[in-house]
C-alpha cells in the first residue's frame, strides 16, 4: 500500500491510504541508511492486524529543513498589513528561501480591512514587477480565500511568514474547523507569539496544507553570491545583458539589473534588500 505521512509524534507515523489513516512504526533498517520518514512523504507499507510498518521511502521531490517537511510545492506567505505593521525586508527573504527550496511562493497580505490607499499602492509598486501572485485577504472574516483555495488541489501547501500575520487563523478558515491553535499580539513587542509545536499535513481541498511557526531561520547560510542573483525573478531578463560575464549587480559598471532599477522596472527596495542579502552572504562565506 501506498500512502502520505501526514503526522509523526514519538516514533510512530499516520499514514493516509486513501481515506483511511493507519498508526505506522518505521523499520530499523532506514536507521542504518541515516534516513528519517518526514512529514510529507510518500511511502509503501504493510499493514497487519490494523497496525502498519513503513517499508519503503518514496523519492523526495523537495525536503524542508525547517521544518522537516518533504514534497511541499508550494508556500503561502502571510504578512499583514498591519499589527505588526509589513516589514518588507523580511518578507523578501521568505521568498528567496522559497526560491532555493524550489516552491512557488503565493504572497497573501493579510487583515486587509486595516490597508488604507496609501498602503495598497506601496504594495502593489513593490511586487508590479516580481511575478510573484499576492492577494489581499482577511483571514478572521474569511475574506479574498476563494483565490486561495483554487491553488490548494494537487498541492502540499507550508503556511510560513512571521508570527502574529494570521497563519493559524488563515489555517482554520482554509480547513473550515479550529485545527490550529491561534496566538495572540504581545502589546509591549507587537510581535505574535509563536502557537504551533509539530508539523502535521491536513487533508483539504485536494491537496494538503502544513501549518508552521514559518521558517525558524532566515540566514542565507546554504547559497553562494553567484546563486543569490538566480532568486530574484525579476532579474533574469536583464542579467544577460550585463557587459560583465558574471556580474553581481552590485559595483560592476555598465549592469543592466541596475540600469532596470535606476529606470523604474525593477522595484528599488527589491534592490536594496538583494544587496543587503549579497553581503551577509559574502561575509558569512569570508568568515567559513
Amino acid at each position: 500500500m501506498i500512502g502520505t505521512i501526514i503526522k509523526g509524534i514519538a516514533g510512530f507515523y499516520y499514514v493516509k491510504v486513501e481515506e483511511e489513516i493507519i498508526e505506522c512504526k518505521a523499520r530499523g533498517k532506514f536507521r542504518f541508511d541515516e534516513l528519517t520518514p518526514l512529514v510529507g512523504d510518500r511511502v509503501e507499507i504493510t499493514v497487519k492486524n490494523n497496525k502498519g510498518v513503513i517499508d519503503k521511502i518514496l523519492p523526495r521531490s523537495s525536503e524542508l529543513i525547517r521544518p522537516n517537511v518533504a514534497n511541499v510545492t508550494q508556500a503561502f506567505v502571510v504578512f499583514a498589513v498591519k499589527s505588526p505593521d509589513i516589514n518588507f525586508e523580511l518578507l523578501n527573504r521568505f521568498l528567496v528561501l522559497c526560491e532555493m527550496n524550489n516552491l512557488k511562493a503565493i504572497v497573501c497580505i493579510n487583515k486587509k480591512d486595516l490597508a488604507g490607499v496609501e498602503e495598497q499602492d506601496l504594495i502593489e509598486s513593490y511586487f508590479k514587477s516580481t511575478g510573484y501572485e499576492y492577494y489581499y485577504i482577511g483571514a478572521k472574516s474569511g475574506i479574498g480565500l476563494e483565490d486561495l483555495y483554487n491553488h490548494l488541489p494537487d498541492n502540499v501547501t507550508v503556511v510560513c511568514g512571521p508570527s502574529g500575520a494570521g497563519k493559524s487563523t488563515l489555517i482554520n478558515k482554509l480547513c473550515r474547523s479550529e485545527v490550529m491553535q491561534t496566538g495572540e499580539i504581545s502589546e509591549k513587542s507587537s510581535r505574535g507569539k509563536h502557537t504551533t509545536r509539530h508539523s502535521e499535513l491536513i487533508p483539504v481541498q485536494g491537496g494538503y496544507i502544513v501549518d508552521t511557526p514559518g521558517f525558524s531561520s532566515l540566514e542565507m547560510i546554504n547559497i553562494t553570491k553567484e546563486e543569490l542573483q538566480h532568486l530574484f525573478p525579476e532579474f533574469e531578463d536583464y542579467k544577460y545583458d550585463c557587459k560583465f560575464r558574471g556580474c553581481l549587480h552590485f559595483k560592476e559598471p555598465n549592469c543592466a539589473v541596475k540600469g532596470a532599477v535606476e529606470n523604474g522596472i525593477i522595484n528599488e527596495d527589491r534592490y536594496k534588500s538583494y544587496l543587503s542579502i549579497l553581503d551577509e552572504v559574502m561575509k558569512i562565506k569570508l568568515y567559513d
